[in-house]
């Protein structure tokens, strides 16, 4: 007997009493089959940021905004007025100049060596070496405007009169008050003119 002929089969698939070749299948069976579940990214929790209303002043130059922004930031006077008149106050004293010495001349800390010094003029001998022993524990700069304002918030004087500027419902003409007993100086004059002219520029935004 003969041997029988090599058959080399063709794998096929019969659909509907139709053959159809493997490529054909493949792509039907691929069509036909239900897609993969969608893959559904975790959820990342987004932390809110609170935004607080303040009073701010566009008018002012930069030294006062810095000024106004840090009594705020970090004490918790939120009264226009109680602002109004602790800005008017620095402004006659020093114009929100820092290293101004009594007189005008603009010196370093160390070298005002009679009168007062600062924004607010620290003038008897142990508050302006407060200002000198402040910066010096805390590294900053006693010349400088952001070392003055950390300096005049913490004095332990200003401290002693925060309370009343942190209630709410005064004038300015009673704001005087404690202001005077934190800087030493006058109620009425300038200081009170430019406490007004800060009440009408600030907007609370």
């Amino acid at each position: 007997m003969g041997r029988l002929p090599t058959i080399i089969a063709i794998s096929s698939v019969v659909i509907t009493g139709r053959i159809i070749s493997p490529m054909i299948f493949e792509t039907l069976t691929a069509f036909l089959m239900p897609p993969p579940p969608a893959t559904i990214p975790p959820v990342v929790p987004v932390e809110a940021v609170e935004y607080k209303e303040t009073w701010k002043c566009p008018d002012c130059t930069p030294s006062e905004q810095f000024v106004l922004t840090e009594l705020q930031a970090r004490t918790k006077i939120t009264d226009r007025n109680a602002l109004a008149t602790l800005m008017g106050n620095i402004k006659q004293e020093s114009k929100f100049i820092p290293n101004i010495c009594e007189g005008g001349a603009i010196v370093s800390y160390t070298n005002c060596l009679s009168g007062g010094y600062g924004l607010i003029q620290w003038t008897s001998a142990h508050r302006y070496r407060g200002l000198g022993t402040f910066c010096n524990k805390f590294a900053c700069d006693p010349s400088s405007l952001s070392g003055q304002v950390r300096w005049m918030i913490n004095e332990p004087i200003f401290q002693r009169v925060l309370p009343e500027f942190e209630g709410h419902g005064q004038t300015i003409s009673q704001y005087m008050v404690p202001a005077y007993y934190w800087l030493g100086w006058g109620i009425k004059g300038n200081r009170e003119v430019y406490a007004w002219d800060y009440r009408d520029k600030m907007v609370f935004s």
